[in-house]
């Protein structure tokens, strides 16, 4: 089991998205998506511009790993694609690719052009790890969530909360046994709207 930590910049509720009983994460974060396995937790901490560089946004504990393919016609996930004219909720649906007839399909969605034609940049950008994570345990706080503890701030030798675009991984084991241990003492579900909203 490993931890992923990174910033999540644009919190709208797209990624991640947490609605609708799972917390997905399919789009954006693509180099995370490619390297994280089932049993590992990813950790969403706010931004410095939002001036919640110290807090939370979300925990997700990765239960399934699916192309965007199957993805797409999971009758489970039907509620993730977008719903342009839907509540905030179903604005910000991540299902949003499939192919068809061996190319990419992207539907009208937060990651199209504001016509709803496909924007060949996040195309190219998200589909580069063909790869959703999801998982049933998860907690979201979007901008309300919790300050990050002092101990998981350096204490073993790491800080959780990730200053930069990318992403960290490979903390020590007591490191992720404190992480996990203090995100198990967290509710569990959304908790919150997005930072964004």
């Amino acid at each position: 089991m490993r931890v992923y930590s990174y910033v999540v910049r644009w919190d709208i509720g797209f990624a991640p998205n947490p609605f609708h009983g799972w917390c997905s994460l399919a789009t954006c974060k693509q180099d995370i998506r490619a390297h994280a396995l089932a049993g590992d937790w990813i950790v969403g901490t706010g931004s410095m511009a939002k001036g919640l560089a110290d807090r939370l946004v979300y925990a997700l504990h990765v239960e399934e790993i699916l192309t965007f393919d199957e993805y797409w016609t999971d009758a489970r996930f039907g509620k993730k694609r977008p719903n342009l004219r839907g509540s905030l909720e179903q604005r910000y649906g991540d299902n949003i690719y499939r192919h068809e007839n061996g190319e990419w399909m992207q539907v009208d969605s937060r990651h199209s052009f504001a016509d709803g034609s496909p924007n060949p940049g996040h195309v190219v950008r998200d589909t580069k790890a063909d790869v959703v994570l999801l998982g049933r345990e998860f907690v979201y706080f979007g901008g309300h969530g919790p300050v990050i503890p002092d101990a998981l701030r350096g204490q073993y030798g790491f800080d959780l909360c990730h200053g930069r675009p990318a992403y960290r991984v490979n903390f020590s084991d007591e490191m992720v046994a404190a992480t996990v241990a203090w995100i198990d003492l967290l509710p569990r579900g959304v908790q919150g709207d997005p930072a964004d909203w």
